[in-house]
Order: C-alpha cells, then structure tokens, then sequence
C-alpha cells in the first residue's frame, strides 16, 4: 500500500508540475505565436477606375465650383490593427472578435473595400514594441510600392501612431492624440514611436505569468495563447532613459512623454515633419469628469506648428458641440453632483435616484430615503469614471440616458464639454497679455477603427466589424470580465479603483458605451495632386474638412478679399466679411462590390475584409438640405464666460437641392460694429439616411424629454449579432473655420468684391 501510495504521490506531482509548467509556459508568452504584420494581396487599382473616379469629381467640380483646379481626396487618419494590446483584446473569439487584423489588411481594405485615396496606421505607442514597428514600417512601404510610389498612386499611406494618455484627475489628463509621419525614406521618421507614460500605458504591461497563463491554459489556448506571447514581448521592452535627446537613444526601448509638452519637444528632437491630432477630446469613456482643455493652451502644452488639426468626429462619436452643463462640479472643496437641467442627467444625479427607488421600495420614510439619494450623488461624484460602480448590483438600463447629450449630433459617450472643439477655439490664453493665446486648428474626421479597416462609414453595415461593438460571446465570459457581483442594495458605496484586482475593462462603462460606437468618419482635404507631398501641403494650410462618413464634397470661401481664402485661412480686416459655400451630396450606393474589387482579392478575403460589401457609389447623389453656419467670437478678457460666445447655430440656410448641389452666401454685419475676433464654419446637411448606432440608446421618452426606459445596443451576447440597430439620421461635412481677426479699418477704401447672393 505504501508503494502505491507513494507512486499516486509521484503521478499526482508529475501531473501537477505539467500543469503549472503549462501555465507557466503559456504566461511567458512561449506556446503563442507573435502576431505578424500579415501579407497585402491586392495590386495596384486598375488604372480605369483611378480615370473614371477623377471624371466623376472634376464633373461635379464643373457643375457647382467652375475653375476650382484643386481635387477633394478622402481619407483616413486614424487606423489600428491588432498590434494595438485593445484591439487585440477585441479580436479574441470570446468577444466575438474577429482574429487578426494585421497592417496589411488596412492596405488591402483601404483600396478595395473603402476605396480611399489616402489613410495613415495609428497603433497605440504603447502597445508597439521595436519588431513590431520595423514590421508596420515595413508594410506601410509596402503598400505605397504596391500603390504606385512617387507619381500618382491610386493610394497614399502615412507612417504614425497614437499617443495614449489618460489622466486619472482633471489636472494630469490630456488625452488621446495621433502623429502623422510626412515621409516614410529611411532617416526621414522617427526610429521608434513615442508612447504616454501614464496610466494608460501601464494598462497596456503583462499581468503577472501565473494570472496570464491560466487564462491562456483553462481559457482554451488558441489565440489566448498568442495574447500571452503579445503581452509579454511588450512587457519585455525597458523604458528609455528620459535623460537622453530622442535621436541619441538606443533602437530597443520604449520611448515615452508624460504631458504634450515633452511629447512636441522630442518630436522636435527628431526633426520629421509631423502633424499632432488631438481625438476623443469629449469621449467620456476615459476622460475624467470635469476635464477641460483650458490647461492645454499654457507655455508647451501647446505647439501651433505641429499641432494644426483636431479630430471632430469619429466611431467613438461627435466632439464638436459645446453644451454649458458639466458631469460634476469641481469648484468647491470636493466634487459635487450638479443638478439636472432640462437636456442633461448627470450620472451622478442618477445613481442617488437608483438609490431612492430601492429605499422606498423596502418602505423607508422620504426622508431617509433623500438622505440615503444624497449621499450616493456625493459618493458617485467623489468616483469620477467609475460613478456607476458606487451603486451595487445596478444594471445598465437603470442609468436611462445618465451623462448624455440629448440633443447633439451623434454624440460622444458621456460627453464632456470642456474638451468639446467648439468650446477650444473659443479659449485665450492670456498670460502675456501682448500676445495672447489661441487654438487655430482644422477640422477633420476619421474613424477610430480597430480592425485595420481605413473609411468604415463608406455604408452603414456590419456593426459588429465595422464599429468598436464587441462584447462577450456568452454570460460565463461576460461574469468573468465585469466586476464582482453584488446584491442591489439601497445604500451607494465608494469603489476603490487601487485595490480592483478585475480585468481592467471591467470598471469602465462598456454596456452602454456600446450604444455610442459608430461607423466613424473620413478627412477630406483639397489637394493639388494626388500625392503625397500635395497631401501634405493641404493638412499644413488647414485646406481640410470632416464629413460623418458620406463622401459629401464641401467648399467654404472668404470672398470679401483681393484673393479669396479658402477653408482654414486666417486673416486680420478691417470691414464685414463675405462668404460662399458650396456642397454637393455623396453618392448613394449601389449594393455589393465593384468588379476590381472580386478580380483582385479571393472571396474570402472580400468576406474577411469587407464582409461583401464595398464602396460602390451610383450616379445619383443625396441632396444637401441646408447650410449651417457657426460663429465663435473668442474670448476677449481673461474669465470671459464661454457658453455667449458659441453661436450655433448662428445661421441656418435652407437648400434646394435637385441634385445638382447647393450655394449660399453670407456676410457677418456685426462684425466691424462689434470689432471682435471670430472665426466661422459652416456644416453640410445631408438628407436623412439609416445609419448604425445613430439612435444611441434608444429611450423611450416623456412629453418633457426625459427617457423612461432605454434599449441598449449591446456590444456583448444580449443584441443579435447581425442586429445593426440602424435608426435615421443627418450625415452631415464639417469645414475648417475661416479664422478673422478685427484689424481696425485703413483710411483707404477697401477693395471691391464680388458678392455671392447673401442670406438675409
């Protein structure tokens, strides 16, 4: 007995050890394989369709912009593949994902799904380490070879990534912020990316061996095994020493800044051409309560030269609209918890109803019961991003349309105004008093996709792909990654984000965010040539704009000048200012995908990359409704508040479009009289359409309103997968502002121009 006792001891070790060598094994990252930059299969476009796309634009040019000699070219400046730890995260089976997304899949979607003319790679600094960026080096060469090179290529891509920071307070966040790389020739970028060194970036390191290999082991292996391998090849990439100048540090480090101020300084230590795109500026997913872009406009926190355009829209929703309410309060002694208003329900106002619900329900006075709501709004206050994690076991739908913005275009999730672009270009900055400070920026769209697909909003399908609306396959996995469950009580408690040993996900508000993720939007910019150096200078004049993901073609002018300035001009006069607009709708499109597209790629990599359906625009185009102008006169004066000085809209036009486009003018009457600074923009609305995710929550609402009852669109198992949740919606193009300056009047008559038909 003895000798069989001991020889079930021995098996019971030997088969203990197997498991835990296994699991370590797998937490080392040594039974994965690393994730690959892919192979582009597609060639060059053929050169018919590049002709036919050019007469289809110079025509519509003809029509509506006689002698306008420069060409619209649309594009994407804002892509991530699966080297980004995220989006591999999202890619994994039990999250309904999709499995790799490598850089050549962009290359190979960009020109036959999406059917850009320009896009860039954007993977997060902070997940790339020095393999994987000579790999996304590598490909992006690649495809510009692919494309056509120097001359004219049927598609433009630019070497970048995105600087990743998330601040847990208001003070230390600056957010999410892309690099453009102009040129891609050896010595002419950077030799490494620059990554945040923040919280985001931390989040970003291996979980320990043991924790990440029983994940990887009992979890089922497979591609969790090649997470383990991803995680660990990054986790073993040391920081570079912050001492030394950028160009002088070693290839094999991680390169890192903490404020945008280091991260201008290094880019300038490099020396590249670069352009900086602030994104997600409003997107509450991440930005603490209360976070305004006010800090961002002091000493190098701001560069005017690199950082020159600003994302307005994207799959994570609509920056652009200020509203004069705020998730919090911060101007006491702690945060509080403001009060509803008519268009706004701030979560944490939310959380102390949930919890008076719950306290009358178990039959307690009101009077305890408002203690009881009291306690959990200042509690839910005090919790920043993790507001609805202070009240235990709620669901979802019980924060209704907590933390939204009612009556904006496709907003944001949880929006915050502060970071809002309308509320940025109307901040001054008045430290030196001689020379105050500004935002002058151009406006543009892209989408924030994470499945290495450039241009997703070409039609509104394939939620599931198409957007960032993933989620778990089944309740198991979704327990395993929300925080511990817990009975719904009727007392709010304190969440305690330094002891939370859960996956790191599971303290944001996923469920509902889901709701807010869209198909995303282009960057169209007015370029001499199709090329890259002709792209270039259109980002560097602000000659861009935005459009929501319809191809709609856009021109703003200054006429009221000796030359007409177009888009993203900034000039000083002394008289009223004269402007034209000119729109065209996008083309409605035809189902399926063109012939080139079936001839160059297999069926299955069409099913892979564009699940069918590609960009494949018919003759008819969808009319421009009206014409919005916005005014912003900036501050004048330090404190200045800024809700009076954002008019919008300050115009509205009504067009009769047919088909053949729109036309208006318009002229600012107030502008000498008042002698302030201003600068305009103007939206293009387009007919409504169907788009996916447009109705957000859905709520079900009040003769006041308010919602009583929302309907998320899940990312996770709870919505059908091929459930689009489609509601209507006005697609609509965003122009650069025309910045103008009051620059008092010479004695000399001013010039005479040529006014185009006014409104008013």
């Amino acid at each position: 007995m003895k000798r069989i006792a001991t020889i079930l001891i021995v098996l019971l070790a030997l088969v203990v050890g197997a498991v835990a060598l296994t699991v370590y094994a797998a937490g080392r990252g040594w039974l994965g394989t690393p994730e690959a930059p892919g192979v582009i299969e597609g060639a060059r476009l053929p050169q018919e369709v590049l002709d036919r796309a050019e007469r289809v634009q110079r025509r519509a040019r003809a029509e509506i912009a006689p002698g306008t000699g420069k060409r619209i070219l649309f594009g994407d400046f804002h892509v991530h593949t699966t080297f980004s730890v995220d989006a591999f995260l999202t890619s994994l089976p039990a999250l309904q994902g999709e499995g790799a997304h490598p850089v050549a899949d962009a290359c190979d979607f960009a020109r036959y799904c999406s059917g850009l003319d320009f896009w860039s790679i954007n993977d997060h600094a902070e997940s790339l380490t020095p393999r994987r960026w000579s790999e996304t080096v590598d490909s992006i060469r690649r495809c510009n070879e692919i494309a056509g090179g120097a001359g004219e290529p049927d598609l433009v891509s630019f070497l970048g990534w995105e600087w990743t920071q998330v601040g847990r307070t208001p003070d230390d966040h600056y957010g999410h912020k892309n690099v453009v790389i102009a040129d891609i020739e050896e010595g002419q970028y950077p030799t490494r990316p620059i990554a945040s060194i923040s919280f985001t970036s931390r989040a970003m390191a291996a979980p320990p061996v043991w924790q990440l290999g029983a994940l990887a082991v009992f979890g089922g292996g497979g591609r969790l095994y090649d997470l383990a391998r991803h995680l660990q090849d990054r986790g073993a990439v040391a920081q570079c020493d912050e001492g030394i100048p950028a160009p002088q540090l070693p290839a094999d480090c991680l390169e890192g800044a903490r404020t945008p101020a280091e991260l201008f300084r290094k880019l300038d230590e490099w020396g590249h051409r670069s352009i900086v795109i602030p994104h997600g500026t409003t997107w509450g997913f991440y930005t603490p309560p209360g976070s305004t872009w006010d800090k961002q406009l002091v000493g190098d926190m701001h560069d005017p030269n690199r950082q020159t355009l600003i994302e307005v829209y994207s799959g994570h929703g609509n920056s652009e609209e200020y509203r004069d309410w705020r998730a919090v309060d911060l101007g006491g002694a702690r945060p509080e918890c403001p009060e509803p208003s008519d268009d706004y329900l701030p979560t944490c106002w939310q959380a102390g109803e949930i919890i008076r619900a719950r306290c009358e329900a178990e039959g307690l006075t009101a009077e305890e019961c408002e203690v009881r709501a009291a306690d959990a709004r200042n509690i839910a206050a005090a919790n920043g991003l993790q507001a609805h994690l202070t009240v235990p076991g709620a669901e979802a739908t019980e924060f209704l349309d907590a933390g939204q913005c009612r009556d904006c275009f496709q907003p944001a999730f949880n929006l915050r105004p502060g970071g809002s672009v309308q509320y940025i270009t109307a901040l001054t900055n008045f430290d030196d008093p001689q020379d105050p400070r500004r935002f002058r920026f151009g406006f543009m769209a892209s989408s924030d996709n994470h499945t290495a697909r450039p241009g997703t909003g070409y039609k509104e399908y394939a939620r599931r792909s198409m957007t960032e609306a993933t989620g778990a396959r089944d309740q198991r996995v979704a327990d395993a990654l929300a925080p511990p469950a817990e009975e719904p009580v009727a007392r709010a408690k304190p969440f305690d984000l330094d002891s939370f040993q859960g996956v790191a996900f599971g303290i944001l508000e996923a469920e509902r965010q889901a709701s807010f993720f869209l198909t995303g939007g282009l960057v169209a910019v007015h370029s001499e040539a199709k090329n890259r150096d002709s792209i270039w200078d259109a980002l560097q004049r602000r000659e861009v704009y935005g459009t929501s993901g319809p191809r709609i073609l856009l021109w703003f002018d200054m006429v009221s000048t000796e030359d007409e300035l177009p888009m993203g001009s900034a000039v000083a006069i002394g008289h009223n200012p004269v402007f034209r607009v000119r729109a065209l709708g996008s083309l409605e499109q035809r189902p399926g995908c063109p012939q080139h597209t079936l001839d160059a790629l297999s069926s299955e990599r069409v099913e892979h990359l564009c699940h069918g359906e590609c960009y494949n625009p018919s003759d008819r185009r969808r009319a421009i409704t009206r014409i919005e102008v916005v005014r912003i006169r900036p501050q004048q004066v330090a404190g200045e508040p800024v809700a009076p000085l954002i008019e919008d809209p300050w115009r509205t036009i009504a067009c009769e479009d047919a088909g053949a486009g729109c036309e208006v003018g318009f002229v600012d009457l107030d502008f000498v009289k008042d002698g302030r600074d201003s600068l305009y923009y103007v939206r293009a609305i387009e007919e409504p359409t169907q788009a996916v995710n447009a109705a957000n929550l859905r709520c079900e609402r009040d003769a006041k309103g308010n919602c009583t009852k929302s309907d998320p669109c899940y990312g996770d198992f709870r919505t059908e997968y091929d459930d689009d949740c489609l509601a209507m919606t006005e697609q609509r193009a965003w122009s650069s502002p025309i910045y103008v300056d009051y620059a008092a009047p010479a004695a000399a008559a001013e010039p005479a121009v040529e006014s185009p038909a006014l409104d008013g």
